[in-house]
């Protein structure tokens, strides 16, 4: 009797240990490790060719000498994850960002931000602006309003939003938005560094100017950074 007992309580727990390997098994690959130290993944994206773009005089600059184009703004990338961890991303405010308008340019020209967003185009300039999309992730015509005013919108989908000017054909920007927090923008040199990341394998992009790397995987070690370098062409 004694025998049988120990034979089905050995039974049992060989059927639990099956059941618990199964659900690991399961489990993603970015799944978030309980006790685990986040984090990091860092590199540089090198930029082959830098996106031009053609740009109109103002009205104050007739007449005058052109002024050089400043193409800063298309050095900028942005690097993100493919899809991200279970459950790490837990939002309770409304965020808010702002793209000023000034010197007929939108500032920043490359914006991104987590889905549920507002942001805020202030219009610095002394003249009128209509900013405008007509992105299927978020369509929007904000018609014009003068210096000193400011309209809203929220973003609520996921996806790059391309901006417009109604008035000024030269002006134009990206809002990248994402429904996790896990990217960054490169700096001046290329470099960028996203934080918080929980242990374990991911697939990376870097974008830029409309233009995305294909995804590359990378592991993230326990408590440290992985590095991973892109070249955009």
């Amino acid at each position: 009797m004694l025998q049988r007992t120990r034979r089905q309580t050995t039974q049992k727990l060989a059927v639990v240990l099956i059941a618990v390997a199964a659900l690991v098994c399961l489990l993603p690959p970015h799944a978030i490790v309980r006790g685990a130290r986040n984090g990091a993944i860092a590199g540089r994206v090198e930029l082959r060719r830098v996106a031009s773009a053609e740009r109109r005089p103002t009205v104050a600059e007739l007449g005058t000498p052109s002024a050089s184009l400043d193409v800063s703004d298309r050095l900028t990338s942005v690097v993100y994850l493919d899809s991200a961890p279970r459950g790490a991303f837990e939002q309770v405010e409304t965020p808010r960002a702002v793209m000023d308008q000034r010197g007929e340019r939108f500032v920043p020209h490359v914006l991104a931000i987590t889905t549920g967003t507002i942001v805020d185009f202030p219009n610095s300039d002394r003249i009128y602006h209509n900013v405008f999309s007509l992105s299927k992730v978020r369509t929007f015509d904000l018609g014009r309003y003068a210096a000193g005013h400011s309209k809203p919108v929220r973003f609520d989908r996921a996806g790059v939003v391309r901006v417009f000017c109604d008035i000024h054909s030269h002006m134009n920007a990206f809002i990248l938005v994402f429904s996790h927090p896990f990217y960054s923008l490169t700096d001046n040199d290329g470099r960028y560094r996203i934080d918080n990341v929980p242990p374990g394998t991911y697939n990376v992009i870097a974008w830029n100017e409309g233009s995305s790397s294909d995804a590359r995987p990378v592991v993230v070690p326990d408590g440290g950074v992985a590095e991973l370098d892109f070249t955009l062409r």
